[in-house]
């Protein structure tokens, strides 16, 4: 009697589990920014600020220590508390130096004399909201990129919103390579320097509307405090 045999077919390779052993990254880079961005509103003119002087770096540094006390160690840990807490520091973040932004623009283009007739004072609030710009790109970058640094410290990098170096030539890449938030801050450096991507590919639509608008507010505010400067000084 003939049978017939029956050949089952390897699974595929979009079925394979991605998991990984977790590899959380140091968090010292991390505090050692966001305490930088704490201290930015205290050295800012009081015409740039939302509110009161300790309001945002009160709420950053309480979300900070919550973040440090939910995830202790390395962080790696996977939690929706955890990343609402994160987002809290990114929305902190981002509406401080969104005010900012639009105040020194309004500023130097309607004038004022406590800000615009001092080349100094001019220069140093256009480098602090430069650099407030600079560290909530990279935040925004760092927690966005593949669900966050939760979520790629568990998981194989496949199919990233942000094209590193080492994601797209695997020559170059050391074994299980991740970014971690050095590498966000050096692209935030980049973009803040060059208006357009540099080492770092935008992949996912919200990555080039992230880096399209952090160029725009990066462009205005050198322009314009250059433009205002130059003038001051002739």
């Amino acid at each position: 009697m003939r049978h017939d045999v029956v050949e089952v077919a390897p699974a595929p390779e979009n079925d394979r589990d991605d998991e990984t052993e977790a590899r959380g990254e140091p968090r010292s880079p991390l505090v050692v920014t966001l305490l930088v961005a704490s201290a930015i509103p205290f050295l800012l003119p009081e015409r740039l600020l939302p509110g009161p002087r300790w309001l945002f770096p009160v709420l950053i540094l309480a979300l900070l220590v919550t973040m440090l006390v939910l995830d202790p160690g390395r962080i790696n840990r996977r939690s929706r508390q955890l990343r609402r807490v994160r987002i809290g520091i990114l929305i902190a973040l981002a509406a401080s130096n969104t005010y900012a932004t639009l105040s020194l623009a309004d500023v130097l283009i309607r004038g004022s004399a406590s800000i615009t007739n001092s080349a100094s004072e001019l220069l140093q609030a256009g480098v602090l909201v430069w650099l407030g710009l600079l560290i909530t790109f990279a935040f925004l970058y760092w927690e966005l990129d593949m669900g966050g640094p939760g979520e790629r410290a568990h998981v194989v990098r496949r199919y990233p919103d942000l094209g590193f170096p080492q994601d797209l030539n695997d020559s170059i890449a050391r074994p299980d390579w991740r970014p971690v938030f050095v590498d966000y801050l050096y692209l935030g450096l980049t973009n803040n320097l060059a208006f357009s991507p540099t080492d770092v590919m935008p992949l996912s639509h919200w990555a080039k509307a992230a880096m399209g608008v952090q160029s725009l507010a990066s462009l205005v505010i050198i322009g314009l405090v250059l433009a205002r400067a130059v003038n001051i000084f002739t």
